[in-house]
């Protein structure tokens, strides 16, 4: 199976990494050092005890890499336009586009079931267009990540959720097709279990509500995942975001209790920084409008009070703001 990782950071790297070991055609789009890295020695995962090495074609021209069997978006929200205008030159006629986003993904609305409330605008999840024009909605297959990551240097990922990893894939319509049953198959072969979900829009709130109170919270406080889980006070806040974030899914048509659970239960994410925190320290833009604006928007449609939400939301943007990292 040809398939072209769109990213080599820390989701992408890992991708690479496994779907390679087991005999797919593995190509990775990438700048800079990792490029090169991946040039010279290929891509390694370290998990647990495991080390995963694996060669896979490198290059920062799409065309030098023709059409694949599927694109798997890895690049963060804020990335995602200008990986846009470079897709043309990766698509066949069958291939499927896969985006591996935290938070509310561009395509929300594109076969969204008539029985649920319209999202409200999106528009800032796509500017301009550029995705809607560049990937048609037959293509789209929405992702949902459940596996935290960290790169340690070029070429190199250390994944912090051994045995835990999943990945959620679905239509953006959640119809059965030939590309979502073949992309399950690989991805359970490379031990990135992939459960069958009819629903992917109850996988992307399920996430989106722990993520709505670690990233925000984690921000705020400049701590990882276990040092907040051990503050009462912010561990009841933690408690205070996830309710309200269930309320929004559940006003917008969803119950997240419903969606597929990984395997190994949930991690302790003991030392892990979520990736806002980590962009945040790292100067790199931030995931503010997917993770924390879109969802509040929802609930602002909805008339679902979220003062919790509300709060951190409005502190995480303007400390992302100060930094340069989020234009409101």
């Amino acid at each position: 199976m040809r398939i072209c990782i769109f990213g080599a950071g820390a989701i992408g790297s890992h991708f690479a990494a496994r779907l390679a070991a087991v005999g797919n055609e593995v190509s990775v789009l990438a700048r800079g050092a990792p490029l090169e890295a991946l040039r010279a020695e290929g891509v390694t995962l370290v998990s647990g005890a495991e080390r995963v090495g694996a060669r896979v074609r490198a290059s920062d021209r799409p065309a030098e890499l023709g059409a694949q069997d599927f694109v798997l978006l890895t690049v963060k929200a804020t990335a995602l336009g200008e990986a846009a205008d470079g897709l043309a030159p990766l698509l066949g006629a069958d291939t499927a586009v896969v985006f591996c986003q935290n938070g509310i993904p561009w395509w929300y609305a594109l076969g969204l079931s008539p029985v649920r409330p319209r999202p409200p605008d999106l528009s800032r999840l796509d500017p301009g267009g550029r995705l809607a024009r560049a990937v048609a909605p037959e293509r789209v297959i929405g992702a949902v990540v459940y596996s935290a990551n960290e790169v340690t240097a070029p070429g190199v990922v250390e994944n912090h959720t051994p045995g835990r990893n999943m990945l959620v894939i679905g239509a953006a319509d959640d119809s059965a097709t030939p590309q979502v049953a073949a992309l399950r198959i690989a991805l359970d072969a490379a031990q990135l279990h992939s459960p069958a979900t009819d629903d992917i829009r109850q996988a992307v709130w399920n996430k989106l509500v722990l993520n709505l109170a670690s990233s925000t919270l984690c921000l705020l406080a400049e701590d990882t995942v276990a040092g907040v889980g051990a503050d009462p006070a912010l561990a009841a806040q933690l408690e205070r975001i996830r309710a309200e974030g269930r309320a929004i899914a559940a006003a917008h048509g969803v119950t997240v209790e419903g969606a597929p659970r990984r395997p190994g239960g949930a991690p302790s994410g003991a030392a892990h920084k979520p990736s806002m925190l980590q962009d945040f320290e790292r100067g790199r833009p931030m995931e503010i409008e997917a993770q924390v604006m879109a969802p509040l928007a929802f609930a602002r449609a909805a008339g679902v009070p979220v003062p919790a939400i509300e709060m951190a939301a409005v502190l995480a943007a303007h400390k992302a703001a100060a930094r340069g990292l989020y234009r409101p």
